[in-house]
């Protein structure tokens, strides 16, 4: 078997299978970073089936989440919202910065008319 012929093997491989699983838990959250920047979702290493329940399981918990919220008195604390399932090639969500005074009102101009 030539070298090439075995690279095409691989590269067909279905995504769930042990190989191109072993290749995705070998990135380093670098690699991940990399990936998520420049990939392409349609070339991920997940197939569009494990794609699609995912979405399904990310709706899901938001929909419980969301019951949850507004079926409770107030009094107790509140639950956290869940995070969206990780997905091959997204890295860990960055927090967002906290709105600043000067931003918010920046943000007020602009929607009154303030950029014409």
């Amino acid at each position: 078997m030539t070298p090439r012929r075995l690279r095409v093997l691989i590269q067909r491989l279905p995504p769930e299978s042990a190989t191109m699983t072993a290749l995705r838990n070998a990135l380093s959250p670098e690699e991940y970073e990399k990936q998520a920047k420049n990939g392409k979702p349609e070339e991920g290493r997940w197939s569009m089936d494990q794609q699609l329940l995912a979405g399904l399981t990310d709706a899901l918990r938001e929909l419980q989440y969301i019951t949850v919220v507004a079926n409770s008195d107030g009094k107790g604390r509140k639950p956290r919202r869940p995070e969206p399932m990780r997905r091959p090639g997204v890295g860990v969500p960055q927090a967002r910065e906290a709105l600043t005074d000067e931003h918010a009102n920046f943000l007020f101009d602009m929607i009154n008319g303030g950029a014409a």
